[in-house]
């Protein structure tokens, strides 16, 4: 059946981690049951935002999600977000809650690190001026990778033994020294193949361990940057300096604050406003909305200040961008399957694209099915038009997206 996507949340305290993961699990976005059999305490459902389906095929008005939301075609679909607490300096040596939060940690398929672009608190999360950021960056990849180098070090010389005696290949060698970092064969091979000319694992000095290590960190924990309260005065001249130095990273500008506000002026009638846009309107933009209430001045200038030092700047809040750019880095697609192939109906009614999962681009038909069934015997699969797809075909973005499974009959579902 495969286990559930998970995005890790990390950051130190007041960077602002708490309110992206409020902002993240909007209560007022959950629609429907949620789709994950447990969740733990510092588990939560976060929305994907996604053009769904549904737009395609101009039927917006039929789309009921069984979990998650649609509205006009863009669609929440839930996704596992993992609260990682304890982060500290020197928590790969067991300070604070520094076992627990690495080992936390490696439950994750993607990091989101929640970093306080402002520079206005320091290393332990206290208030301060000038503080750079580019610390806490530096600081989360040096406690993961010397966390798993020293755990690879502490055993190396039996590791190498056993190599040499059994003749293994180092691709299983490393499976078995990495597999407890909820890390399959093929992600261990993923990051073997980033280093060029590999020698045979006995020949490793301390240098090509390291390397190892650091690609192994690259395909295990992609991260993505949110640079937060991008909207302080001090955050320009940090976040210059986070992009001129990780270049490579995926970074989002945050301002999660805002997004809460907004949030909550939305559940208080003040405003219309459409997430991870800049579009705010109030009372006074759409003066015949029998929903909106009357803002008095100094709420308006509260408004007028978040379009002006926000919104227009920058072009949203940036939240709903996080878990975007998350899905990117995984290589996400969204996958509907519908019993009735012909007009994406559910087993009864009339509501359209009921269900949506997230695979990874590439993933066999098969494996989508196995994914939703389980072990079932498939005797056809339909995409759009009734078109016949092979097993074997891959999914993507809008190809082999929208399938339906023709089950054997007495097979069961």
């Amino acid at each position: 059946m495969g286990r559930e996507i998970v995005i890790g949340l990390v950051g130190k305290p007041s960077s602002g981690k708490s309110t992206t993961l409020n902002a993240l699990t909007d209560a007022n976005a959950k629609v429907g049951a949620f789709p994950f059999t447990t969740i733990d305490p510092n588990k939560a459902t976060g929305y994907l935002e996604i053009d769904c389906a549904c737009a395609r095929f101009g039927k917006q008005d039929k789309c009921k999600p069984n979990y998650g939301y649609c509205r006009n075609g863009k669609r929440g679909v839930p996704i596992m977000l993992l609260d990682v607490a304890g982060l500290v300096p020197n928590a790969h040596l067991g300070r604070g809650l520094g076992n627990k939060f690495l080992s936390d940690l490696t439950e994750a398929d993607c990091l989101i690190h929640i970093v306080d672009a402002s520079g206005t608190t320091d290393a332990e999360g206290k208030a301060t001026r000038g503080y750079d950021p580019l610390n806490d960056i530096d600081w989360l990849q040096n406690e993961i990778f010397y966390w798993i180098l020293g755990n690879l070090k502490e055993r190396w010389g039996s590791v190498k033994r056993r190599h040499i005696a059994t003749k293994q290949t180092t691709l299983e060698t490393m499976r078995q020294q990495l597999g407890g970092y909820v890390a399959n064969k093929k992600l261990i091979g993923q990051a073997l193949d980033l280093i060029p000319d590999l020698p045979p694992l006995q020949d490793w000095d301390d240098e090509m361990l390291e390397n190892v290590v650091r690609a192994f960190m690259e395909v295990k924990f992609p991260t993505v940057l949110s640079l937060n309260k991008m909207d302080h005065p001090d955050a320009d001249k940090n976040v210059s300096k986070i992009i001129l130095k990780y270049p490579k990273s995926k970074a989002v500008l945050c301002s999660s604050i805002t997004e809460v506000f907004l949030r909550k002026l939305v559940a208080q009638n003040f405003i219309k406003y459409d997430p991870g846009t800049e579009f705010v309107d109030t009372k006074e933009d759409l003066p015949d909305d029998p929903n909106l209430r009357d803002v008095d001045e100094k709420l308006m200038n509260r408004i007028e200040n978040i379009r002006d030092l926000v919104l227009y700047r920058f072009g949203s809040t940036g939240v709903v961008q996080l878990l975007q750019a998350a899905a990117e880095l995984l290589e996400l697609v969204p996958v509907y399957p519908v019993r009735h192939i012909n007009n994406f109906t559910g087993n009864s009614g009339d509501s359209v694209f009921r269900d949506c999962i997230l695979v990874k681009r590439g993933t066999p038909v098969i494996s989508v099915a196995r994914k939703i069934m389980g072990d079932v015997t498939i005797a056809a699969i339909e995409g759009v038009g009734g078109m016949k797809i092979g097993e074997e075909d891959t999914v993507d973005v809008g190809k082999n997206d929208i399938l339906s499974f023709k089950l054997v009959p007495g097979s069961k579902t």
